[in-house]
């Protein structure tokens, strides 16, 4: 083993939200910063997104995923920014010592800052306990995107996919395009859980059925899977008796899910979210590991890349101004000062927590030592129309009557959409004494909670 190398900045992952993380320490004016990443390449699995519809919001068009991730390459080679590639982080200590697998070894590495961006994996079909024989032929989608992008692989040729994820359903695109034929795409819940825009271009276009309320409930073959079963769920997600039908295939795609990669958190005595499987963060995206940040998908799930990447900039920024020892509003990069200020006691932080109709809330807990506008990106339980989300203060004093923070309407919500708030400083102030931030729900035309 050899010896521990200082590093100001580590960023474990080298995707979208990685390389934008580290670019944005190094604008910040952070000089030894490292990234690692345990592929042969950067880019995460943006390597494997041929379609486009990325960069929409960052660059105002549409790229494939390896244009948007050239773009993010390119200036990491720019900045001369190091990276070093089939690098597996083993290993992250609270005193943020980081042992590594690389080509070279093992080796050690000691940084002032780490930032956490891992991304998420996929749900398998362990996970959601499918009956039935294990035969070949059972792929999650990113699996099998893997092997038909970059692989030059067909997967099958009469496909059932379960779950419209966004993954999910672009799959079912892709597989048509080859020349595979789509039986259906089954979907447990009453409604897609991928964007609306994936269900009109790679499902209504394609004419492949969406069937919604129904789950695969067994699967037959021996050697390779040779159809599935499935069958209407109740509200309770369980089989409706009577309604099995069989559907004839070879493959079958699991786009059930994906799940914050937070094994290296754990070993540094993170705490996650048992909501979002990420990390707890302040407004400033750092965990509760003092010098530990996390952002993009290891922090939770996005459904858009450029709100990942806009994150991750903001964990740049912040790893950025804790070596300065500033506050993260007077950031002076070339101040003397070098000790990291004290991470923010337990009692300065105010909660933030979802309500009614709220899946989760990021971030979960936030300061009011500086001024500045506070960003809440959540998500809802289930879809709706001409809804109002609302945040509300806890007053320390006085619990039992919270205080309106502010409050906005939208036409149209859905869980597969992550909505971003930002709630301006002055209205800040209406919580500067509270003891918790509630985000939830309203009915715009009856006032009433969902």
């Amino acid at each position: 083993m050899s010896e521990i190398k200082r590093v100001d900045i580590v960023v474990i992952g080298g995707g979208p939200a990685g390389m934008a993380a580290a670019i944005e320490a190094r604008k910040q004016g952070i000089e030894n910063i490292l990234i690692l990443e345990r592929e042969t390449r950067l880019g995460g699995i943006l390597n494997q997104c041929i379609h486009d519809g990325f960069g929409i919001e960052i660059f105002k068009e549409a790229l494939t995923g390896p244009e948007y991730m050239r773009r993010y390459i390119d200036q990491i080679e720019e900045l001369n920014i190091t990276f070093l590639c089939d690098c597996m982080v083993l290993d992250i200590t609270g005193e943020k010592v980081i042992t590594a697998a690389t080509p070279q070894g093992l080796q050690l590495f000691k940084a002032e800052a780490i930032i956490l961006a891992m991304g998420c994996r996929e749900r398998t079909r362990g996970a959601i306990k499918i009956p039935g024989t294990r035969p070949a032929g059972i792929y999650t989608a990113g699996t099998a995107q893997h092997f038909i992008n970059l692989k030059d692989l067909r997967v099958g040729s009469r496909v059932v996919i379960l779950g419209s994820g966004d993954i999910g359903m672009i799959m079912a695109r892709r597989l048509t395009l080859e020349g595979a034929k789509v039986e259906a795409v089954v979907e447990i819940l009453p409604y897609s859980s991928g964007l609306p825009r994936n269900i009109v271009q790679c499902l209504e276009d394609y004419d492949i059925p969406l069937l919604l309320s129904h789950t695969v409930t067994d699967i037959q073959g021996h050697d390779r899977i040779k159809a599935v079963d499935i069958s209407k769920v109740d509200a309770s997600f369980r089989p409706i008796e009577g309604t099995a039908k069989t559907i004839k295939c070879d493959t079958l795609l699991l786009s059930v899910g994906l799940i914050p990669e937070n094994e290296l958190s754990k070993s540094a005595s993170v705490e996650l979210d048992p909501r979002t499987k990420g990390a707890i963060v302040d407004q400033d995206l750092q965990t509760t590991v003092p010098g530990i940040f996390a952002c993009g998908n290891v922090l939770h799930v996005h459904d858009v890349v450029d709100w990942a990447t806009l994150e991750a900039e903001h964990a740049g920024r912040s790893a950025a101004q804790y070596l300065s020892g500033l506050s993260p509003q007077s950031l002076d990069v070339s101040s003397d000062v070098t000790a990291p200020p004290p991470p923010p006691s337990p009692s300065s932080q105010i909660t933030v927590q979802p309500g009614n109709g709220i899946h989760y809330v990021v971030p979960q807990r936030v300061s009011f030592n500086e001024s500045s506008d506070l960003t809440l990106s959540f998500r809802v339980k289930e879809p709706g129309r001409d809804v109002t989300i609302r945040i509300i203060a806890s007053n320390k004093s006085d619990p039992e009557s919270p205080q309106e923070v502010m409050e906005k309407t939208f036409k149209r919500v859905n869980p597969a959409e992550m909505i971003r708030i930002t709630i301006p400083e002055k209205k800040l102030e209406i919580a500067s004494n509270s003891s918790s931030l509630t985000v939830e729900v309203m009915d715009k035309q009856e006032g009433s909670q969902v």
